[in-house]
């Protein structure tokens, strides 16, 4: 892997941050400062290194340093989080939300609730 594919791969996320998250800068860095905190922190934590990779990278000497496996291993965990979706998988997602958790019990007794007035004729 060489220097390029490096920047290209913090090009490409910093283009993704700005279409999915509508955040400015110039480098992956800059807005990694300044939307970071709307990424879960494994996420974030890996756009931080390819960051740090890619200013890296731009120096020869320390671009032997780099652990290519590692940058790869960032560029696909920001690109599975920050990949755009459509707009089924994103409803199937918070209906998928809803119904586990507290948004689950919450569903039920409502439903319940709903079901009680109705066989005692309310509704």
């Amino acid at each position: 892997m060489s220097a390029v594919n490096v920047q290209q791969m913090a090009a490409r996320v910093a283009e993704l941050f700005e279409a999915r998250l509508n955040v400015g800068g110039r480098t992956l860095a800059e807005k990694l400062r300044r939307g970071g905190r709307r990424l879960p922190r494994r996420v974030r934590r890996e756009a931080a290194y390819l960051a740090e990779v890619a200013q890296q990278a731009q120096i020869p000497r320390l671009m032997v340093q780099i652990d290519h496996a590692r940058a790869a291993h960032a560029y696909d965990a920001c690109l599975r989080y920050l990949r755009p979706i459509g707009a089924s998988e994103r409803r199937r997602a918070l209906a998928l939300q809803v119904l586990t958790g507290v948004g689950a019990a919450v569903f039920m007794t409502g439903l319940l609730v709903i079901l009680v007035l109705a066989w005692r004729g309310y509704v």
